[in-house]
């Protein structure tokens, strides 16, 4: 016998997680099996060890003070470091006392709603939206989580509007909603939000008198022509700033993500206090946080990782957009991010959910390559697959030219305006 909660948490385990366990018990290898799982279903920067193996063995090992307690919402040094870091990023000087240090971008998510939400009230999220999100924001806080669906004919790109009406709705119908979520730039789409989006979509939160929180883990990971702009920056943010909440982390800029380390960023005093009262059960190791810290203190060495992080994701899009190209697999063009966003709504079995949800059974298990269905991600349409790039080319190629393979030529569809061309662009 578990309690309610637990049996919530239990039921919206995300797919992600199953798939990614799955794949990663048999992977491939050209020569030990052949037929092992391809796993591009996982966003993780597989691009960087290299950089950073060297650097992490060059650091002071552990110390005796390094082994004792810290302040369990992140140690000074790795506050002012990250502040530091971010300050830049966000073109406004951040208050390192203004940031929780917690467990992952997940346990800073899960400190920002519990925070912000009583059970039962809401916060809408563009959709399609991170798959974790139904969990991260509500597995424990009890928020219900409210989708806005973006439109295909562009790609499901952001868009203000379609939160404005999403809020309508929800009030229309008795429901309280506490905040606006989004991921910047954008996960599973890769788009770097415009700075003009940016502003049209706080002016929305500022109408309606609800909290943005913005999840800026890919925030050094924009490869495209258009820089970053943070829900901070005070050019697209002049009035909502204390209502505004940034989450980030070392997991994905960083190729980090077994030191399970996050960071929120809050101005509001209160929403402050009560995370770094959440951060007590789940902080981050002192050893770890040192470790960070270290990792941050020669800026020269920072600019010049991230720098390169993005040329080697430039590239590996590029090469998984000519593989698409070839195969006349379309996808939406993306610019920051591990990952694409295909469109395989020409070869669904049939018409629904269920049918995407049965080409994605039959690509893991027939072909053994790991990519997510867009259900997973609350796509308001089926047929969408997320695919992440950020492995070495050889895996790419090998997963791409498998699916290429499955896919029969696809039958005749009603013409749609949404229908990308092969090449990612748009009619």
């Amino acid at each position: 016998m578990v309690s309610r909660q637990a049996a919530r948490l239990l039921a919206d385990t995300p797919a992600i997680a199953d798939a990614h366990f799955r794949a990663e018990a048999e992977p491939y290898h050209p020569d030990a099996r052949p037929d092992g799982y391809l796993n591009l279903g996982t966003a993780e920067n597989r691009l960087l060890w290299d950089l950073l193996r060297d650097r992490l063995a060059a650091l002071p090992p552990m110390t005796e003070q390094t082994a004792r307690y810290a302040p369990l919402h992140g140690t000074a040094v790795l506050r002012e470091r990250v502040a530091a870091l971010l300050s830049t990023t966000c073109r406004t000087v951040l208050d390192p006392d203004d940031l929780v240090v917690i467990s992952g971008a997940t346990g800073a998510l899960d400190a920002i709603a519990s925070v912000l939400c009583d059970p039962g009230e809401a916060i809408v999220v563009p959709a399609p939206y991170y798959g974790a999100f139904d969990t991260d924001l509500g597995g424990r806080s009890g928020a219900r989580i409210l989708p806005a669906p973006l439109s295909p004919t562009d790609g499901f790109r952001l868009a203000p509007a379609a939160v404005d009406r999403a809020l309508r709705e929800a009030r229309a119908t008795g429901v309280t909603v506490r905040a606006v979520a989004v991921s910047s730039p954008s996960n599973p789409i890769g788009e770097t939000h415009p700075p003009e989006t940016l502003a049209a979509l706080l002016r929305v939160a500022r109408a309606h008198d609800v909290d943005l929180i913005s999840d800026e883990i890919y925030a050094h990971s924009a490869f495209g022509d258009r820089e970053f702009t943070s829900a901070t920056d005070p050019a697209v943010n002049p009035h909502w700033a204390h209502r505004t909440h940034v989450v980030w982390g070392f997991a994905k800029d960083f190729a980090l993500p077994g030191l399970k380390t996050g960071v929120l960023h809050t101005r509001n005093p209160q929403v402050r206090s009560a995370a770094r009262a959440m951060a007590y059960f789940a902080p981050v190791s002192t050893a770890t946080q040192n470790t960070l810290a270290e990792l941050l203190a020669d800026p020269a060495w920072t600019t010049s990782f991230l720098a390169e992080g993005r040329h080697r994701l430039a590239s590996s899009y590029a090469h998984l957009c000519s593989l698409l190209d070839e195969h006349g697999i379309p996808y939406a063009p993306a610019d920051a991010g591990f990952s694409v966003w295909l469109d395989l709504r020409a070869w669904l079995p049939g018409s629904g959910f269920d049918a995407e949800q049965r080409l994605w059974a039959e690509l893991f298990e027939t072909t053994r390559v790991s990519i997510l269905p867009g259900g997973a991600f609350r796509s308001p349409e089926p047929g969408w697959f997320r695919l992440c790039h950020a492995v070495d080319a050889t895996l790419v190629t090998e997963a791409v030219h498998r699916i290429a393979a499955h896919l029969p030529a696809p039958s005749p569809s009603p013409s749609s305006p949404s229908s990308p061309s092969p090449n990612g662009s748009r009619p």
